[in-house]
């Protein structure tokens, strides 16, 4: 089967538009594939703040090798943790934990 790049690229940027957190972490993968550091960045960024933690490990290894300054990863791992409290709950962790003891 032959891979369709652009075809690719439109559904991923519809995905991310649409608030889907790997579509984006997936866009920045490709524009740091194309050497697109800066907007890599960016779209790790938005990923970060609706929780995908991949967002998270792409940023830490940007601001390491200098490309993300030291308040935009701040920044991002704020954005983050809220994301994840926000989806935590009561029913959500007995839900978890049924799972663990079963």
């Amino acid at each position: 089967v032959k891979k369709d790049e652009k075809k690719e690229l439109y559904y991923l940027e519809e995905a991310a538009i649409g608030g889907h957190p790997d579509a984006r972490y997936n866009l920045g993968c490709y524009e740091e594939e194309n050497e697109r550091i800066e907007r890599a960045g960016k779209h790790w960024i938005i990923a970060a703040n609706l929780g995908c933690d991949d967002s998270i490990k792409a940023l830490k290894e940007c601001y390491a090798d200098g490309k993300i300054s030291k308040e935009d990863f701040a920044a991002a791992l704020r954005g983050h943790q809220a994301a994840v409290d926000e989806t935590k709950s009561q029913q959500r962790e007995e839900a978890a934990n049924f799972f663990v003891t079963h």
